[in-house]
């Protein structure tokens, strides 16, 4: 499996760097199979952060493997699990088993616009999963621990 990660440098050795906010599938290394996502977000960072290049970071993965040996979460569509996952984790107050691998649809940000107003109690969660179903969601694959990391391959970057 090909995985992209966009950013403002290049990432050959990716680390788990703790963030100052809370993300869809929290603590991570986020990457995604759909490339145009993730060169819109390596032109979003560097914009963002005023310094480097957009830079699309290209890994492999053998996933039969990876997903073999590690623990895997993966939600197949944008459900009421997923949905409850994100909540949590954008809120901080998931307490759930910790996974190596998590993969699901990504809460862009007009997704996000429909979650926060589920978190807000303006949706209910019937609400939330009727908005989402018309929306557009690209995928992510989140490498939640440092062992999760052995199984990304660095390929190549490039400018974009």
């Amino acid at each position: 499996m090909i995985l992209y990660h966009g950013s403002n440098v290049t990432v050959e050795q990716p680390k788990l760097i703790k963030q100052n906010r809370y993300l869809d599938f929290g603590f991570g290394f986020y990457t995604t199979t759909n490339r145009n996502q993730a060169v819109n977000f390596a032109q979003k960072a560097t914009h963002r952060r005023k310094k480097g290049k957009a830079t699309l970071n290209i890994y492999s993965i053998d996933e039969i493997v990876a997903f073999k040996e590690g623990s895997l979460l993966k939600f197949e569509s944008p459900d009421e699990a997923w949905l409850d996952f994100v909540a949590a984790n954008r809120q901080g107050t998931y307490q759930g088993k910790q996974r190596d691998f998590i993969y699901g649809a990504v809460a862009n940000d007009d997704v996000y616009r429909t979650i926060t107003l589920y978190m807000t109690g303006v949706l209910d969660k019937k609400q939330t999963l009727e908005a989402l179903k018309i929306r557009k969601l690209f995928n992510q694959m989140v490498f939640a621990t440092e062992e999760s990391l052995k199984y990304l391959h660095f390929e190549r970057s490039e400018l974009v």
